[in-house]
Parts: C-alpha cells; structure tokens; sequence
C-alpha cells in the first residue's frame, strides 16, 4: 500500500570500475539509508523507477527554452517528455499552469519575486525562527537583501499562526508579494484566510507547498488551488520524487513565472529531472500513493501522541500533517545534542529552532522529525509507539552521556528496518 516500486539490481558496476572510491561511497550511503530510521520530514525514499529516470541518456541534452520554443535543434523527445511532466503536474494538482523546470524549491521561491516584484520592494512571509523558509524573505537569504522582508509569526500560547496579525501586518506594510507555507509548520494551513488577506492588500500570494506537496496531491491535506495566485513545490519530500521544483499558477501568471524561469534565472533545464519528475507524478496519480499520503499523516498524528505520553513538548500540541517540532528545553538537553546522539542511536533528525527560541539557530532548543520515510518503508501507527520510545531513550541518553545505551538502540534499529526493505535501494 505505502511502497513505490522497490528493487534496483545489486550493485554499480560501471561505476565502480570507472570510480571505485566514489562507488564505494555510494555503497555505503545505501546502507545508511537501509539500516537508520530516516525521521527528516523533507527526506524520503524514491522509487526505482524515479532512480532510473534520474540517470537516463536526457542527461546529454540541452534544451533552452521551452517546449516548441528552444534555441537548440534535437528537442523531438524532450519536448514531449516535459509536456508529459506538464501535464500530469496540471491533471494532478487541478492548476492551470504548471512549469517544471526550476532546478530547486529556492530557485523557485526567486522565480516567484522575480516576476512580481523589483529589488527594494516589500515582501511578507514566516520568520524562519517560526518555522518560515529562508527564502520567504529572511535577512541572511537573497531575498531579504534584494527586497523589504516583513515577517509574521505564530502565538506564543497556542504555537499557531495568527490570522488577525497577517492581516494586520499585510495592510499596515501592502507587500508586493506574500508567502505562505513553511519548514517546520505541524498544522493546516488556512489557504481560504490567506487569500483573502492578500487580495484585500493588493499582493500576489505564493504558497510555498513544498513540504506538503504530496500530502494535497494524495487529499490528506486541503489545497491551495483557488485561493492562491502562484504555487511553488519541491518535487522531493512527501512528493516521492527527484531534487526539482515546480512553479504552478492560474492562466494569468503564467507568462510571467515562465519568463522568470527561463531566460531570468536559468539556461537549460535538468531534463532527467524532468523525466524523473514524470514518473513521480504519474506515481503520485495513483490510488497507492492516497493511501500513502494519509498514512503519512496517520503515523505522524500517532507519533505525536505517543511523544506526548512520554512528557515531550510539542509545538502547537501535536501535528495535522507529517511533521513534529519537538521543544527539548523541559529535557534539559540542547536540540542539537539530541540530534546527534539520535544520529548515533540510528535515528536520522535535525535539530531546529522553535518559536521564541532563546537558543541560537546553530545551536538550537528544538529537534524536528517527521513521517514520510518511515511510512514509505511500509511502518504503521503501530510501529510508532516503539519509535517514540527509542526516541525517549535516546534522549535521555544523551543527557546522561550513555553511548552504551544509544549502540543499544541502534541494534533495535537495525533489526526493525531490516524487516521492512526501504523502496529504491538495492536489495
């Protein structure tokens, strides 16, 4: 139900004749990622299919331009296989315009500004310490030294965004152009409210789904389409699929964001990457790939509850989606000693900053976990109450500076993930 096509023949033969040190290394990232717990929510494991699309003969091509309309001779194929990844994004998403030739979700985000804004104009997003995105306007970013960033945030006692002050602040500072979406949001976004602020500020509104993507496209989250103007996505994370990006937009955008693409930030596009964007989202059409979103979300909502049990502070008291922002100051252990001492315990997280963290952002109180791995390796809500109790353990480990205990867990690990063979990696 959860899995993607899975098997890839042992081995890289090619590879590792011409380049056995590189191969070697390959080969032990394929283990890594079979015998750790991967609870990164913007990591997750691709399907063979995808892997193969990823390293085709499309890599030889270049092909500037779009489809009909390149500067280069040859495009027969690739025209047609970036029609397909076009069409299937429009079919799958219910959107007008879908344009998938941006190399990543920043450049994207960029593209976005690029077509709507000019340099020293205001635009609004999440702070990042309140689990924005870097390129929503943050100072240390780009796009908050070439544009007037203004940040909204979430309430200190609920953890949630505030609507009133979105509102507030859209009106009193009439942004060019507001982002909504986020990295370590754990709750729906209200895209209704969104856009009905932004229209009353007169400002274009982008929704950043690129965590979520593959939760709107399987229904376990509500969509943007109809209340925003422009929608930016990875198509990594709960999507299923490559390092790319996808900008899609109503009719009256499209034009724009296309000459933002293309010539305004980049040559040719990555046309394995399109290819490999393809086939996730014919993937993703499918009626496994719902079951999958919402199973995504089932495991994160028992993860949560079963943190909650053990005493752990959660941001907003839970989750809605695949992503849990954990506040270990109550632990007395620091997110990013908890982070690594899960990493040597075989759990794979991040530490992350959460609202209102007195710690600094390399350093910070929080730790952020989330589903989408575990679920597409064929785990279960009833898995999760274990995986919350080597998370507790380990913890507490690291608080007491018990590696004995942390090789432990990793053993249990182990044991668990060779059951349940992650999808893409060879058997």
């Amino acid at each position: 139900m959860t899995t993607p096509q899975t098997q890839l023949p042992a081995g890289h033969p090619a590879l590792a004749a011409a380049d056995p040190e590189l191969a070697a290394l390959v080969g032990a990232e394929e283990r890594l990622q079979a015998d750790t717990l991967r609870l990164i929510p913007s990591e997750n494991y691709v399907s063979a299919a995808v892997l193969e699309a990823s390293g085709t003969v499309l890599q030889n091509k270049y092909s500037e331009g779009y489809p009909g309309r390149r500067y280069y001779e040859g495009q027969q194929v690739i025209d047609q296989v970036e029609t397909l990844a076009i069409e299937r994004a429009k079919a799958l998403f219910g959107v007008a315009h879908a344009n998938v030739q941006p190399y990543s979700g920043s450049p994207a985000n960029l593209a976005a500004y690029l077509a709507f804004a000019k340099p020293g104009d205001t635009v609004m997003g999440m702070a990042l310490p309140m689990g924005g995105h870097l390129t929503h306007g943050w100072g240390v970013s780009a796009t908050g030294s070439w544009f007037r960033g203004v940040q909204y945030g979430v309430r200190r006692d609920t953890g949630l965004i505030d609507y009133d002050q979105v509102r507030d602040l859209a009106l009193a500072e009439r942004p060019e152009v507001i982002f909504c979406g986020g990295t370590a949001l754990p709750r729906t976004i209200d895209f209704a409210a969104f856009g009905e602020i932004a229209r009353e500020a007169g400002a274009v509104l982008v929704a950043d789904i690129a965590h979520i993507a593959g939760l709107v496209a399987g229904g376990a989250h509500p969509s943007p389409v109809g209340h925003v103007d422009v929608i930016s996505t990875t198509t990594h994370k709960t999507l299923r699929g490559p390092r790319g990006a996808m900008l899609m937009s109503t009719e009256e955008h499209a034009r724009a964001l296309d000459k933002a693409v293309f010539p305004g930030l980049q040559g040719g596009p990555h046309n394995q990457t399109t290819a490999a964007i393809a086939v996730a989202l014919r993937e993703a059409s499918l009626p496994s790939f719902r079951d999958y979103a919402h199973a995504v979300v089932a495991n994160a909502k028992a993860l949560a509850d079963a943190l909650l049990a053990r005493g752990f502070d959660l941001v907003s008291g839970g989750t809605d989606n695949h992503l849990i922002l954990m506040d270990l100051t109550p632990r007395g252990v620091p997110g990013k000693t908890a982070a690594k001492a899960l990493d040597r315990a075989g759990i794979v997280v991040n530490h992350n900053t959460v609202p209102f963290d007195p710690r600094k952002p390399f350093d910070p109180s929080g730790v952020r976990i989330g589903t989408p791995s575990l679920t597409s390796r064929g785990l279960t809500p009833a898995h999760m109450d274990q995986v919350a109790d080597w998370i507790d353990r380990a913890v507490t480990a690291a608080a007491a500076e018990d590696e004995d205990a942390l090789a432990t867990i990793r053993a249990e690990v182990a044991d668990l993930m060779a059951a349940h063979p992650a999808p893409g990696l060879p058997a």
